[in-house]
């Protein structure tokens, strides 16, 4: 005889209801992006430009913290496929570097305000009411202050360093993970599945976690990858504007500046490797995070 109780199966139909229709979600927009030369390109981009700026200081080894005077401003060929720039550094040893900085951070940014913007919207959006209310206000308050301008400001006030800018970066950039979250968990929250839950006690904190974010995760993998690109290109920004990492540090944008300095005097080589590098890494992101979000759209048309 079982004794098993009458509770107990509802409850495990219940735990497989959302999270089968998460998987069955994912499972759709994985094909669809795999279908998708786009998508494919983009992510064998960002997998070549990763490769080249981790392991090719390996295999490509230079010296990027000596100033070396005597080998400023080579032009490419020989020693140094892509020339030297004004301090003596290899070019192409310096968009290894570079980029090491630039991927880290736009990572980090992204992952951090993912977890901190899904947790607010998240909550946002399930307690509603005067709750809500207050919890849009706040965001609607940072948002009317450009974020250019307060970044500007924290740094200037501060010495930057990688993840003091990762920080900053970090402050600014949840508010639009947390709005679109809270929108999707806003259409969520009436459904079945999480009706169900509170009808059988479930906690707010399991239905957030258990049941909302899981069935949000598609809303979460696009706006994290967008997250990406936009960092990158803020680092790129500030250090353009000298407010960058100092040296003997790099960034891709901080040799953009440096470079444009020198443009006039012939050396190309300075501006045209990480401007290139820095556009296909930004549209290699974007590519990947237009095409999740037309897989996401399929398969939602397609349940």
């Amino acid at each position: 005889m079982s004794t098993l109780e009458p509770l107990d199966a509802p409850e495990l139909l219940l735990d497989a209801g959302p999270s089968a229709t998460a998987r069955g979600s994912g499972r759709l927009a994985v094909q669809a992006f795999l279908h998708n030369r786009r998508a494919l390109f983009g992510l064998g981009v960002v997998a070549v430009i990763a490769a080249f700026c981790f392991i090719g200081p390996l295999l490509y080894r230079t010296d990027q913290v000596t100033v070396q005077l005597d080998l400023a401003n080579l032009s490419p060929g020989g020693a140094n496929p892509l020339g030297t720039d004004a301090s003596g550094y290899d070019v192409l040893g310096r968009l290894m570097t570079g980029g090491q900085s630039s991927l880290e951070l736009g990572f980090a940014v992204a992952i951090t305000t993912t977890v901190i913007g899904t947790l607010y919207g998240a909550i946002a959006g399930y307690v509603g009411g005067f709750v809500d209310a207050a919890m849009m206000r706040i965001i609607d308050t940072f948002l009317a202050v450009p974020g250019i301008v307060l970044l500007l400001m924290m740094v200037s006030m501060f010495t930057p360093t990688l993840w003091g800018i990762i920080v900053l970066l970090s402050l600014l950039s949840w508010l639009g993970a947390a709005r679109l979250v809270r929108g999707e968990v806003l259409a969520l929250r009436t459904r079945d599945f999480v009706q169900a839950a509170r009808m059988m006690g479930g906690s707010g904190s399991r239905i957030v976690l258990r049941h909302l974010v899981p069935n949000a995760a598609g809303v979460i993998l696009v706006s994290g990858t967008f997250t990406i690109a936009d960092s990158i290109l803020t680092l790129s920004a500030l250090s353009f504007l000298g407010l960058g990492l100092p040296p003997p540090h790099a960034d891709w944008g901080t040799m953009l500046s440096a470079g444009l300095n020198s443009l006039y005097d012939g050396y190309w080589w300075q501006v045209y490797p990480p401007a290139a590098i820095l556009i296909v890494t930004v549209v290699a992101f974007n590519l990947i995070g237009d095409t999740v979000h037309g897989a996401l759209d399929s398969s939602t048309k397609r349940r």
